[in-house]
């Protein structure tokens, strides 16, 4: 991995989770954390995949660091925290497999499909790689958030 491609995906987190914070309507001053906190996803998930990790994996591995940085930077900045949690993440959704997953099961809807067993499986296959890495973003934010939690209650 070049350092330009790492600082390519770290560059292209951080516009894509600023530009969801504009979406959510975050507060201005809170859109350089937002992007910082995209920038650190898509790097950490950048990472594990150049070493051979699945999607999945990486991204549940780049969500609990991205859940753990949030909650060391929440008493600094004073943010709520699903706010960075969730549009530093929001770039790791695979919309690509997303995208494929829906045009493979409205193939199937046609009268005339050409391999309707392929297509199928293929569309299931991108289905559950969505819904895997969606759950693992969500249980890696969740996991530091719970850890501080209970630590707190102790």
């Amino acid at each position: 991995m070049t350092l330009t491609f790492f600082l390519h995906q770290a560059a292209c987190g951080a516009i894509a989770a600023a530009g969801f914070g504009v979406l959510f309507n975050v507060a201005r001053r809170l859109l350089p954390w937002c992007a910082a906190t995209g920038a650190l996803a898509l790097a950490a998930r950048t990472c594990l995949l150049e070493v051979g990790w699945s999607l999945e994996a990486a991204s549940f591995a780049a969500a609990v660091t991205v859940g753990a940085a949030v909650q060391l930077l929440r008493r600094r900045t004073g943010v709520f925290r699903d706010l960075l949690d969730v549009t530093g993440c929001i770039p790791m959704v695979p919309g690509s497999f997303a995208a494929k997953a829906l045009i493979g099961l409205f193939a199937l809807t046609t009268s005339k499909v050409a391999n309707e067993q392929e297509t199928l499986i293929t569309a299931t296959q991108y289905t559950l790689r969505v819904i895997v890495t969606i759950g693992a973003i969500g249980t890696g934010l969740a996991i530091p958030t719970y850890l501080v939690r209970r630590r707190q209650k102790a």
